[in-house]
């Protein structure tokens, strides 16, 4: 699920934390947490459309965490949400109010689950309708404003934001490969290619017959 909701922040360790790790040789590194690119206080966020079940309220400030794997917003309340980057379609930084202006694409509204987990409702039947179509399940398009106290703090948020964005590149789309290796052959009599069916002489060009007169010596000699 691309946005979820939480209580807590995930483990996460420093960069520094992480070159002291990575320079022991752990036993694996899928065990090492993520690092922690930015944290930054006294922020607040606002949704639009609102999250179903979020309870942070807009004037609620918070800490931000931009961490390599996810972006997470803690309020002071304990409520908050994590923010997978690959739903991240735009950042950008807006001058006018001093914000993080992101758009988010989600396949249908959120709503918060006893155990602190985000679902969709009735995602279930959505599903289900969608196998039965054939079709796919609608996006829902979503605006973050992520405004922090200090105006000074966007530029880093933002670099923070766009170095972990590049850490989830859009995996290939395999649509147009697969097209392109069903036309690289094509059978004999369609897309325009005719069978020959003449003798070897008929088939050669003019070219064709100069070079291998050469080849074969059949020449004409008349002396």
């Amino acid at each position: 699920m691309a946005l979820v909701s939480i209580s807590s922040v995930p483990p996460f360790v420093s960069p520094a934390e992480h070159s002291t790790i990575v320079s022991s040789t752990p036993s694996s590194f899928n065990d090492i947490p993520p690092v922690l690119r930015l944290k930054q206080e006294n922020v607040r966020v606002s949704l639009n459309p609102p999250v179903p079940g979020l309870s942070i309220s807009p004037d609620e400030s918070g800490t931000l965490y931009v961490i390599d794997t996810v972006l997470v917003f803690l309020a002071s309340s304990g409520h908050g949400f994590q923010l997978e980057y690959p739903s991240i379609t735009l950042h950008a930084i807006s001058r006018d109010p001093p914000s993080i202006y992101c758009q988010l694409i989600s396949e249908v509204p959120l709503t918060e689950t006893p155990n602190g987990a985000a679902e969709t409702p009735q995602q279930n039947n959505a599903e289900d309708e969608d196998e039965e179509t054939g079709g796919e399940i609608d996006e829902a398009m979503r605006e973050l404003n992520i405004i922090p106290a200090d105006s000074t703090a966007l530029e880093p948020i933002f670099e923070s934001l766009s170095y972990c964005a590049s850490l989830h590149p859009d995996p290939p789309s395999s649509e147009y490969d697969d097209d392109d290796d069903e036309d690289q052959f094509a059978d004999a009599g369609t897309n325009g290619f005719d069978t020959f069916e003449g003798s070897e002489q008929e088939e050669l060009s003019a070219v064709g017959r100069v070079r291998s007169d050469f080849v074969n010596d059949n020449r004409y000699a008349p002396y």
